[in-house]
């Protein structure tokens, strides 16, 4: 039995119960010794607002869990999670349990900052993780998770796991949300056109309340339910003194909603069950598409598992054994046969072999390693297998310095605060210090018409104009962008893509398609060019190496036998008793002993293979990286809209100077690390350039989230399509400008847009306010006012054509 709720975390309390605590002067009564924990520590640290602001009661502690923290402690633990950063400190990123309010993200970090050895603590009350720096020399990690405990809350390392299901979990209930706002907005809209009909053809009083109350009835859950979460932040918002769209959205769907139910039950004035549903589902669905958006973005750290293999070969004196990845030490010795990922930085030990580090320089060309060379984690093996003396593994490696990077430049990304915020802010305002104004006026002398004249107030001046002007064109714009091939993942990227004065280009996998394709055949001898691609390609078909693609669609290939292939050199092979070989000049002279002949002439961006037999050179065949479509139209139509156009690649300079004159490219690097760029990219944007950057590989991923925005191809990595801003799904270089053309014209319809719904409301105010304006007609201005708003935004459809 009970008489009383803990004040803390609601339960009941135990009769006979002697666990209280004193907070704000008043004692407060505990079910249980850990709430009484909880409590005290609370306000013993200075955090008695807590009581105060938090919106729900706290969860109970559960006191067993404290001892089981220890385990973090260990350094084989730690090792998954913890990040050890240049200064000494260290960093976790971890799940918190509990949180329902932003009182608890302010809880959280008050308190935390409080124990000594914590340097920053920030918590996200959207996915609710907390990010905490902390001297462990002054502080254990058990320590840290038993301040969460301590105040009621349950944090742990972070686990791409229960992230996942939290983002489901948030899913599900948007979609309960938009899936009962739907179907009233539905019904309630097809008994409103019964009662608009017979409120101009007749119709039985009865009937028309009849209609009135199902309408209600469906409008009912739409307000309670689907609407909720406006009134909960529009609350929040208020309580803490931020003035947000969620407070005016909020007064409007509830005195409308009351005004209709008051309307409804006592027979009289109008009733906009229709109008509230319809609202909120719109609403919800703008606010859905936005949450879809950022799960996407939350998703980006889970992929980086996937570029390493989970296991590897390691070898001792006991033989060879397979073991996972995270079980490596420095200086183990591990086995990459050809064709695998290599899963850790190290120093190769025995074995000679190419390896393509697309995933780091964006260069498909394999680089030839040999004894005593380096080696990164996430590149790939192409040719030998390699024995290699482990340096660095997980957070230690380069890989994950990148991906560390990538973080970084996202947090320093610049942020654009749209214009239609900067006018609502001040415009919300406005809005409800005149409907306070009109409410008190016409309460005083005219008091039974004071709520259909407020309620007239804040539907005419309501910022449903306001709200769509931006969204509108933006939605137009995007989809306009899709039908080109250009998909836009990021609410800024028309608005920089229509001020960006500096454009920057990856090379190999952008400009070009990061393919090798055969550009010319040069005969040597008496045999003609198909017989010499039909030898080349028999000899090249069962290699790994990249510049056997090249061949690869040539369905007629000679028959070879005794194949012999050389790490970066060549191959060779025999064919009806002859031997052939392709390759460089010097591993044909080498193999056959006669002099090459003169180098055809070359574009610098050309491989020349040599194909010979033992008795004479054949023939040369010239490889090249083909240009994507619409790269050098693209590049004249930018530089015409008077945008600077740059070319930064990881390739050498000869091949990054030759592309660039071909194209038209002033502003070139080759050789370019990915800090390099992403430097090249701040340099830029602290000069007060707006910086647009296109690339396709994990390389270029740290530019992409350092620049302004950012636009990935549609064949580029997993990684660079999701830390870009936009995609272009198309091949076709030629959409950048087309984009580039459609955001500038899609900013001047914005400000068309925001520069009509500021007038109307302007214009409308002082005849709402006056009693000149019923509520159905400040619904019909209302809707007209956005109808318009949204008509001006279609003229951006076929804009571009």
């Amino acid at each position: 039995m009970s008489h009383e709720s803990c004040y803390h975390c609601g339960l009941p309390v135990p009769i006979n119960s002697s666990f209280t605590v004193e907070i704000v002067g008043v004692n407060r009564d505990m079910c249980c010794p850990g709430c009484q924990a909880v409590a005290t520590a609370i306000c013993d640290g200075g955090l008695s607002r807590f009581y105060q602001y938090r919106a729900s009661n706290s969860s109970r502690p559960d006191l067993t869990k404290q001892a089981a923290l220890e385990a973090y402690d260990l350094p084989e633990v730690q090792a998954d999670y913890v990040e050890q950063l240049d200064n000494g400190h260290r960093q976790i990123q971890l799940l918190v349990g509990g949180i329902t309010c932003a009182a608890c993200a302010w809880l959280i970090e008050h308190h935390l900052k409080k124990q000594p050895g914590v340097v920053a603590v920030r918590v996200n009350v959207t996915n609710h993780r907390a990010l905490v720096e902390w001297d462990a020399s002054q502080i254990k990690l058990s320590q840290l998770l038993n301040g969460f405990l301590a105040i009621g809350y349950d944090a742990r390392p972070a686990s791409d796991e229960e992230a996942r299901q939290l983002r489901q979990h948030e899913n599900r209930r948007f979609i309960q949300r938009l899936g009962v706002a739907g179907f009233g907005m539905m019904q309630a809209g097809m008994l409103a056109v019964g009662l608009y009909a017979g409120a101009f053809q007749g119709m039985d009083p009865e009937w028309q309340n009849y209609l009135r109350w199902v309408s209600l009835i469906f409008a009912l859950p739409v307000v309670l339910f689907s609407a909720f979460p406006f009134f909960q932040a529009a609350w929040r918002n208020l309580r803490f003194a931020h003035l947000t769209m969620d407070v005016p959205v909020s007064l409007a769907i509830g005195l409308a909603f009351t005004a209709s139910c008051w309307g409804t039950v006592t027979r009289s004035g109008e009733v906009y069950f229709d109008s509230v549903a319809m609202f909120t589902f719109f609403l919800l669905l703008g606010r859905y598409l936005e949450m879809r958006v950022r799960h996407r973005s939350d998703t980006h750290a889970e992929g980086m598992g996937q570029l390493l293999p989970p296991t590897t070969v390691r070898l001792s004196e006991h033989g060879e054994e397979a073991v996972p990845v995270k079980a490596l030490q420095p200086g183990d010795l591990i086995r990459v046969s050809a064709g695998d990922t290599i899963p850790c930085d190290g120093e190769i030990h025995e074995g000679v072999s190419s390896v393509i580090e697309a995933v780091l320089t964006g260069e498909q060309m394999p680089v030839c390693k040999q004894q005593g060379d380096l080696v990164n984690a996430g590149t790939v093996n192409s040719e030998s297998p390699l024995l290699v003396r482990v340096s660095a593994v997980g957070h230690q490696t380069r890989l994950s310095a990148i991906l560390k990077l990538v973080e970084k430049a996202k947090t320093e990304k610049p942020v654009q605060v749209a214009l239609a915020d900067r006018v609502a802010s001040y415009f919300v305002l406005a809005v409800l210090l005149v409907a306070l104004v009109v409410a008190l006026w016409w309460w005083q002398h005219q008091p039974e018409q004071a709520l259909w004249v407020v309620l007239s107030v804040l539907v005419v001046t309501c910022p449903c104009a306001l709200s769509l002007a931006t969204p509108a064109a933006m939605a137009v714009a995007t989809g306009e962008l899709r039908r080109y091939g250009f998909l836009v993942s990021r609410g800024h990227v028309l608005e920089v893509l229509s001020s960006a004065d500096q454009l920057i280009f990856d090379k190999t996998g952008t400009l070009t398609l990061g393919n090798m394709s055969i550009a010319h055949v040069v005969p040597l001898a008496e045999v003609p060019a198909e017989s010499l691609l039909k030898l080349a390609a028999g000899l090249e078909s069962g290699s790994l190496h990249p510049i056997a693609r090249a061949f690869s669609d040539i369905a007629d290939k000679a028959l070879v036998r005794d194949v012999n292939q050389q790490v970066g050199a060549g191959i060779s092979g025999t064919v009806e008793n002859t031997q052939y070989a392709i390759g460089q000049p010097s591993y044909i002279t080498e193999l056959f002993g006669f002099v090459a002949p003169d180098l055809p002439t070359v574009d610098p961006g050309q491989l020349p293979l040599l194909l010979a037999d033992k008795n004479q050179p054949l023939g040369w065949v010239l490889l090249q990286d083909e240009l994507r479509l619409g790269a050098a139209c693209a590049i004249t139509r930018l530089q015409a809209l008077g945008i600077e156009v740059s070319l930064l690649s990881g390739d050498r300079q000869a091949t990054v100077d030759e592309m660039a004159e071909k194209l038209g490219i002033t502003e070139r690097c080759g050789g370019m690390s990915p800090e390099q760029k992403l430097a090249q990219a701040n340099r830029l944007q602290k000069a007060g350039h707006r910086v647009i950057m296109v690339g396709d590989g994990i390389n270029d991923v740290p530019v992409l989230s350092g620049a302004d925005a950012s636009v990935a191809l549609g064949d580029a990595t997993d990684f660079a399509r999701i830390h870009a801003d936009s995609i272009l799904l198309s091949s076709n270089l030629d959409t950048l400008p087309k984009a580039i053309t459609l955001a500038r014209r899609t900013r001047r319809v914005i400000q068309q847009n925001l520069g009509w719904a500021l007038c109307y409301n302007l214009l409308a105010l002082p005849l709402a306010a006056a009693g000149m304006i019923p509520p159905w007609a400040a619904a019909i201005g209302m809707s007209a006012s956005s109808l318009l708003v949204v008509l001006n935004a279609l003229r951006l459809n076929h804009m571009g054509d």
